[in-house]
């Protein structure tokens, strides 16, 4: 599988290099935090950042956005329904806590649909709101960025500003199980899972 996972910050978000394994072209998704981490996996595999990629604006995702840009100098994407989130006061006093630096405004606005071209790849947006209105997935070759959709026996909570377990649940009805059985799922915390094992013993999805 042609990504790389750095574990990173102090709520352990899972932070993914996926990358072309013939250009060394690479996508930065979730850069939560701890950037000097993220930068030694970047360069230890000898890759290229050409985009950093939010699958939600929340600040463990969020938090070392500003670090990865100015050292890469490579646009930042999310969806639109996420911006709120980015400048939100709360939010941006819980990142101070978590030494998060604020995440600076967004160069691209991701829709629904779209193929992100990375070297000779590519990652599909999936729109998936509930945990927050604007999440997203990444999808590709039965590889799902699921951010803080779904979980290894879990889904993403949806008690924060702008969740809805109804938009959550029809997201993983209609737009993530969907997916092929075989799907590797790499969740935004935890250990990886497929779709298919989830299919079977994820309690909230029966």
């Amino acid at each position: 599988m042609n990504y790389q996972l750095v574990i990173v910050g102090p709520l352990e978000t899972n932070c993914y290099l996926f990358y072309c394994p013939q250009t060394r072209e690479c996508a930065v998704i979730d850069p939560g935090a701890e950037a000097e981490k993220v930068f030694e996996a970047i360069s230890s595999l000898n890759l290229k950042p050409i985009i950093i990629l939010n699958t939600h604006g929340h600040v463990d995702h969020t938090g070392a956005n500003l670090d990865l840009k100015e050292r890469y100098q490579v646009p930042i994407a999310i969806h639109p329904g996420d911006l709120p989130l980015l400048e939100e006061y709360l939010q941006l006093e819980f990142g101070l806590m978590l030494g998060a630096r604020p995440a600076p405004a967004p160069d691209r606005l991701l829709t629904d649909g779209e193929k992100i071209v990375v070297g000779e790849t590519f990652l599909q947006v999936i729109h998936s709101p509930g945990h927050s209105p604007g999440s997203v997935c990444f999808y590709t070759d039965h590889l799902l960025f699921a951010g803080d959709t779904l979980f290894c026996g879990g889904v993403g909570r949806t008690d924060l500003p702008g969740g809805s377990w109804k938009d959550l649940a029809h997201s993983l009805k209609a737009r993530v199980m969907t997916l092929p059985d075989e799907t590797v799922v790499l969740p935004g915390h935890g250990p990886k899972t497929t779709i298919g094992e989830e299919r079977e013993s994820n309690p909230y999805l029966e």
